[in-house]
């Protein structure tokens, strides 16, 4: 078994980390003004195709994660350090809510009333897999923006 993000998840999670790169000053040395990457820039750097990277990166700014800078000169930018976001709020900020879990022998949506024998096993599954999102910072995964 595989747990995978959307799409939309996956690239919310390479544009966090473009930022927190940029920040930890990859991108000053690059010339990059006022600390603001282009979603252009981001898309480059994470093989992110660019009308996605625009709504991914809005995504991150109506969560309070990142800043948007209008203008010629602007971009985006961490709103709060690299420490304070974890990977599953990057996540959560993008992916849309499934709905309510399917059932894995019924194939429809789970019947709160009736649990199925294979229910609280990949219940508990996907509560580990949030709780080590939530436990991993941008911060731990890109060392030199760590501040």
């Amino acid at each position: 078994m595989r747990i995978t993000l959307s799409r939309r998840g996956d690239y919310a999670v390479r544009a966090i980390l473009a930022l927190a790169e940029h920040e930890g000053g990859l991108g000053e040395a690059r010339g990059t003004q006022r600390g603001f990457l282009s979603t252009r820039r981001i898309a480059d750097r994470m093989h992110i195709p660019a009308p996605f990277a625009s709504h991914v990166l809005a995504d991150l700014v109506r969560a309070g994660l990142v800043i948007g800078g209008a203008g010629r000169r602007g971009g985006y930018r961490l709103a709060v350090p690299p420490g304070a976001i974890s990977i599953l709020r990057v996540v959560d900020a993008a992916e849309r809510a499934a709905g309510p879990p399917r059932c894995v022998l019924r194939g429809m949506p789970c019947d709160p009333d009736g649990r199925c024998a294979v229910h609280d096993t990949l219940d508990g599954a996907t509560r580990a897999a949030r709780a080590a999102m939530d436990a991993t910072t941008v911060a731990d995964l890109v060392p030199e923006a760590r501040h």
